[in-house]
């Protein structure tokens, strides 16, 4: 089940390929994009350069925010033939040249896409000012403290919101809770659950409790929740769930593919219970984000339903909360002085009735960016972006703010982050200093040597470089007041990235220390493996084989030293000896798929049919099965390659 969020020699080489497109577009289809990018990289190395499979792989990166490789891979298929490239592809280009900060670029392909698109208001007139873009990259004069939080994981988190003394956020992080332990293939991570934590102040900054799932009993379930809303009495609260049924299974469209939809639940005697579907839901669209305006009469949220009979991808809408909140009026889109023919997501309206919203359809960074509106005062009145260090070159969305205290949250993917998605706290106000640590290795807490180590500023630039010595120390003279990260690295180890904020006192001394890991360092001595199959008196490798030994390739690639066997077997139709050539060319068919995905084959210590001599089901018992149909699924069993690991923990 796919869920649908707004939050990868001649003859021979060309049959591949198209065998290898067909398989990223099954993982590309069903929102997979790690895997699709994978597969479809590979299908451009062995001769496929359709402007299909270099789109495709534009499309991956840039779902997943990697604008560095969504750019190559589209200005790829526009060097192939730009008149066949639909005009979405364009604006997608322009959004990476943007995030890069190539907004030389970016402008000259507004024009292009201008010429195409001219009702598109996401460019309703070219900037003839570039400083524009530097204006919005600057933090000059620009006084906010931005902490990355430290209940920030290595998964998703975002959607940081405040109510009375508890900050609640949605996370990807596993919930020992659930029972569903799959991950969502869009980024390979687990469902996302909302959690809460407590939340103090004290000089403007932000202090969290440990962090738990809210109310497990009733609101999180085994797949997506997210984004919250609490009336000011606290006795409602609205939020973002998967289409479940009456079963809290997946409910999907026609498509399979699974809405999102907003629902309310109450709180009483401490439990949020009478989990109610909202009335302007559909199976057919999608409905999330939810916002209440400061009086708690209106409800403002992100749909992707139709708009004047023309798809979209998501606007605002806004309800009436009628009869104490019993029942809405029809749903009214915000119309164009928020809604663009891009993204609008993520509303939040301040007690101020300053109304703050992310988009990708005004001039921007790149990807999202946060903007304010004075819409509930004046309807006409244009957002502006907010700029950096809200906005940068990422995703930036999400934003919460206490406009009496002028502190809040907004979330990004930002690169100094923690994880794919980070909540960062700010707080308003108005020195050199020293940054230093030991960059350890975590499974021994021994110095590493030579490890590199990155000074990263609040823009997500690389500002210094320091190699470590024997002794794993490191040190970068760095500002007063603004916000740092620091990121050690090594071949083999997974990196660490560690943020601080310096402080007004001037010579203060940051110690930041940083722990390496190296995950590859041994293998585990149980994998399991499961067998591909084939068809009957064929020895090529099926598609849905394909996806399997995807999975083993990846086995392999996460533990390098890691060698297998291979043993192919065939059901007892065939003479004895045909059968040992038939399993013989199984395996070896098996074999060079493997090494064709980049494994070294003498990473296969061997690669051997047993013929008919090692049947998982008799000939007897198959013999003695009522209907052909069962045989035959006998036989298919029969006729399987195993996967055997030969060394562990890389002896």
């Amino acid at each position: 089940m796919k869920t649908k969020l707004f939050i990868y020699s001649l003859v021979w080489s060309v049959a591949f390929s198209f065998s290898q497109t067909k398989v990223a577009d099954t993982f590309f289809d069903n929102y997979a994009y790690v895997k699709a990018s994978e597969l479809y990289e590979q299908a451009v190395n062995d001769g496929d350069e359709s402007i299909h499979v270099l789109t495709r792989l534009g499309d991956c990166y840039y779902n997943n925010s990697n604008s560095q490789k969504a750019s190559i891979w589209y200005k790829r298929a526009f060097d192939k033939n730009i008149n066949e490239i639909d005009s979405e592809y364009l604006f997608k280009y322009i959004q990476t040249q943007r995030s890069l900060g190539n907004y030389n670029e970016a402008e000259t392909w507004i024009k292009v896409f201008k010429e195409r698109q001219r009702s598109d208001n996401r460019v309703a007139s070219e900037i003839t000012d570039l400083s524009i873009y530097n204006t919005l990259a600057s933090t000059e004069r620009v006084y906010v403290d931005i902490v990355n939080l430290d209940l920030n994981t290595a998964y998703s988190d975002f959607g940081g919101y405040e109510y009375n003394g508890r900050m609640y956020f949605a996370s990807t992080r596993p919930n020992e809770n659930t029972n569903n332990k799959k991950l969502y293939t869009w980024n390979e991570q687990p469902f996302l659950d909302i959690y809460e934590t407590s939340v103090s102040e004290t000089n403007g900054l932000k202090e969290h409790g440990p962090s738990i799932p809210i109310d497990i009993t009733s609101i999180n379930t085994d797949f997506h929740e997210s984004t919250i809303a609490i009336t000011n009495d606290g006795k409602t609260i609205y939020f973002t769930r998967d289409n479940l049924n009456k079963r809290n299974k997946l409910d999907a469209d026609k498509k399979g593919t699974t809405h999102l939809k907003i629902y309310k639940a109450s709180y009483n005697n401490e439990v949020w219970k009478d989990i109610e579907e909202l009335p302007f839901n559909s199976d057919d669209y999608s409905n999330g984000h939810p916002a209440l305006s400061p009086d708690n009469t209106k409800l403002y949220f992100v749909s992707d339903r139709l708009y004047k009979g023309m798809d979209v991808q998501t606007d605002i809408y806004v309800v009436d909360i009628l009869d104490g909140g019993n029942d809405y009026s029809v749903p009214k889109n915000l119309g164009s002085s928020v809604n663009t023919s891009g993204r609008e997501m993520f509303p939040f309206i301040a007690k101020d009735s300053t109304f703050y919203f992310s988009s990708d359809g005004f001039i921007n960074l790149g990807l999202l960016d946060i903007y304010k509106s004075n819409i509930l005062k004046a309807s006409n009145e244009k957002p502006i972006n907010l700029g950096a260090p809200f906005n940068s070159g990422n995703d930036d969305f999400a934003f919460y703010v206490n406009s009496e205290t002028e502190t809040g949250y907004f979330s990004s993917n930002r690169d100094q982050g923690k994880g794919n998605d980070d909540i960062y706290s700010f707080s308003s106000y108005e020195c050199a200093q020293t940054v230093s640590g030991v960059v350890r290795d975590k499974q021994n807490n021994l110095p590493v040597a030579l490890a590199t180590v990155e000074l990263i500023n609040e823009d997500g630039k690389i500002i210094n470089r320091f190699n470590t010595d024997l002794s794993g120390s490191y040190s970068f003279e760095v500002a007063c007041v603004k916000n740092y990260s620091v990121r050690a690295s090594k071949p083999d180890y997974d990196d660490d990235v560690q943020s601080f904020t310096t402080t007004t006192l001037n010579k203060d001394v940051h110690t930041v220390d940083l722990l390496l890991d190296c995950p590859l360092c041994e293998i585990p001595c149980e994998i399991v493996i499961n067998p591909i199959y084939f068809d009957f008196d064929k020895w090529n490798i099926r598609t849905d084989s394909k996806v399997d030994l995807e999975l083993i390739v990846d086995i392999m690639r996460n533990h390098p030293k890691m060698k297998i066997t291979i043993e192919s077997h065939t059901d007892r139709r065939g003479s004895f000896k045909y059968n040992d050539k038939l399993s013989q060319k199984r395996a070896l068919s098996t074999r060079d798929y493997i090494v064709s995905r980049g494994i070294p084959i003498e990473r296969i210590v061997s690669a051997q049919g047993f013929g008919e001599r090692q049947l998982l089901i008799s000939n007897e018992a198959i013999n003695a099965m009522a209907s052909r149909k069962e045989k035959e699924v006998a036989h298919q069993k029969n006729r399987r390659s195993y996967f055997k690991i030969v060394n562990c923990n890389d002896n």
